[in-house]
């Protein structure tokens, strides 16, 4: 029998089968593409994503048989690789290019990992988290080669019962699932040597964006990430709550993590804190006499605008009611008229007898928990103003920077609101 009409040298030939079966494919896509999924029933939505689900495992899995497979195509194409004919003619990013190839070699290594991409029972998210798993076990030298074939076809079983998250953990204890004995010891020395290591990786860089925000970012242990976390969590979920109760529009996720994480901050007993450079951990705002009696005045956060932040003085002024900050009021020259003392905040002891006076925010029309709130003086302290119980008044984070915006006014309604 003739093979000629299947080859085509100067392309592809309409009638070569990997073709056909392409074209199929893509027709059968453009036929459900073309059906509006709003008219379908329940039951066959429910249907065609658990189809779906399979259907893309096993198109990754011929993808990554194609690619594990793809060197002949750098080779033709001149390319350095097929991750640079991937950026090339794909337009895939080289980095995602490289991790896809990295994925095809791997998975070509584990026979069952394979074979549970190609029945679909087993995602390319999860074929990933399997072959990070066994590349692990195939390192330890305690594993031997039977345990790396046991360890492969637990996780492939795992695969149709655990979400790939849940199977990256399960990933991480396999070797103790299968031997106990031998490897529980093992375990637990990975364990201190991996925690040695996230404390050597500890770190957190800071930096002004200069736009109104600082940026910063960091890696954490694990234990002490997962605190942070849960802390900033429980100053995020009141917020959430009350827009909730309010009906008011959730805004990101982020943004009300972020807005925790300041309250966090805000909330610290400064009591409690190192002493900073001979000094007890305090903030310096340097403002002029002239600039304090402006409504739109300005401040410097720190020292100097060399070494710190400007900042309005609305904004220190509101820093000024829970905050340890040692103001210093600067006449003409750079004479100093005032250094205020960090005492000029509410004491523990006058903010519990705050809570027992006022229940929520006195903002009109909040209920913001007193937990929640900043004591805030009415008579502001820049003006003059005494840290007493009948100058003071619970706001809420939201309502505490609107008081001490100049576009708004406030007074104490009779109720005492």
């Amino acid at each position: 029998m003739s093979l000629e009409p299947e080859i085509n040298h100067w392309g592809t030939n309409p009638g070569d089968p990997i073709e056909t079966e392409m074209t199929a494919i893509e027709s059968s896509l453009d036929r459900l593409l073309a059906r509006n999924a709003a008219y379908w029933r329940t039951a066959q939505k429910k249907h065609s994503l658990e189809r779906l689900e399979t259907l893309q495992a096993k198109l990754a899995a011929v993808k990554l048989r194609v690619l594990a497979t793809a060197g002949d195509i750098a080779e033709e194409t001149g390319a350095k690789d097929a991750s640079a004919w991937m950026r090339a003619e794909l337009l895939v990013d080289k980095g995602e290019a490289r991790s896809q190839l990295k994925l095809a070699a791997r998975v070509a290594k584990y026979e069952h990992v394979a074979a549970g991409l190609a029945q679909g029972v087993v995602s390319e998210d999860k074929a990933r988290v399997i072959v990070r798993a066994l590349d692990k076990v195939e390192a330890d030298p305690v594993a031997s080669a039977e345990d790396l074939v046991l360890a492969e076809k637990l996780l492939v079983d795992y695969a149709t019962e655990l979400t790939a998250n849940q199977l990256k953990i399960a990933g991480r204890r396999i070797l103790v699932e299968i031997d106990p004995a031998r490897f529980e010891d093992a375990e637990a020395k990975a364990l201190l040597a991996e925690e040695e290591r996230a404390q050597q990786r500890t770190a957190l860089r800071v930096w002004d964006n200069h736009d109104g925000t600082v940026g910063f970012e960091g890696v954490l242990p694990v234990s002490m990430g997962m605190r942070f976390k849960r802390l900033v969590e429980a100053y995020a979920q009141p917020r959430k709550q009350q827009l909730v109760a309010k009906g008011s529009p959730l805004p990101p996720w982020g943004r009300l993590m972020g807005q925790g994480f300041s309250r966090l901050l805000e909330t610290i007993d400064p009591a409690a804190l190192p002493r900073h450079g001979g000094d007890a951990t305090t903030v310096n705002v340097v403002i002029s006499l002239e600039e304090l009696r402006k409504d739109l005045g300005v401040a410097t956060l720190g020292y100097d605008e060399t070494n710190g932040a400007v900042i309005s003085a609305a904004e220190a002024r509101r820093m000024a009611c829970n905050a340890t900050i040692i103001p210093w009021v600067l006449g003409g020259e750079g004479e100093v008229l005032d250094a205020g003392r960090g005492s000029r905040f509410f004491q523990p002891i006058q903010r519990k007898a705050l809570r027992l006076q006022q229940k929520c925010c006195q903002a009109e029309g909040c209920d913001m928990p007193p937990e929640w709130c900043d004591a805030h003086h009415l008579d502001p302290w820049a003006a003059g103003g005494k840290t007493d119980l009948k100058d003071g008044a619970l706001l809420c984070p939201h309502h505490h920077r609107l008081a001490h915006n100049p576009a708004y006014v406030h007074e104490r309604l009779p109720d005492g609101t």
